[in-house]
């Protein structure tokens, strides 16, 4: 496992296994440490430039690994008592760093795909979906002290 920057975030290393058919790649395990509860695997397709978020799960834990493309994974902490509130971490994960990022509830993210292909984003949530315990905000004109924008230097 990686540092984390937000508390309660937690970044895994994937292994995949190549061959001359192709591959596997792993992604969460019954069995592994930081597995928590089955809800339901999800995938969601982004587009190259496109941004699906900001979203916080009120109960949910995302576990998300992407399995093609690129993503830029974008983490807000406003939990109270939290001891990294009010920290923004970033994340590129995907075809050049394959590994599974979990994210605990109460947590706000959102991602962009980035690159010239979409991506899809497997997640491997704790539970079913829920409308009632998801708060959306418009990407762009929000609180978060965040910029989807391209950095440069």
């Amino acid at each position: 496992m990686e540092a984390d920057m937000i508390k309660g975030v937690e970044i895994y290393p994937l292994k995949q296994i190549p061959d001359e058919r192709g591959k596997i790649m792993h992604m969460l395990r019954a069995d592994a440490d930081h597995f928590q509860k089955f809800g339901e695997i999800y995938f969601s397709v982004v587009n190259p430039g496109a941004v699906k978020g900001w979203h916080l799960h009120k109960k949910m834990v995302l576990n998300y690994a992407v399995v093609s493309g690129m993503i830029k994974l974008a983490l807000f902490d406003e939990r109270t008592g939290s001891a990294t509130r009010g920290e923004v971490q970033e994340i590129f994960i995907g075809e050049d760093n394959y590994c599974l990022v979990k994210i605990p509830a109460l947590v706000w993210n959102g991602f962009k795909g980035i690159g010239t292909q979409p991506a899809i984003v497997a997640n491997c949530a704790s539970i079913p979906h829920d409308p009632k315990e998801i708060v959306r905000l418009d990407p762009f004109n929000n609180h978060i002290p965040y910029s989807w924008d391209l950095k440069h230097g």
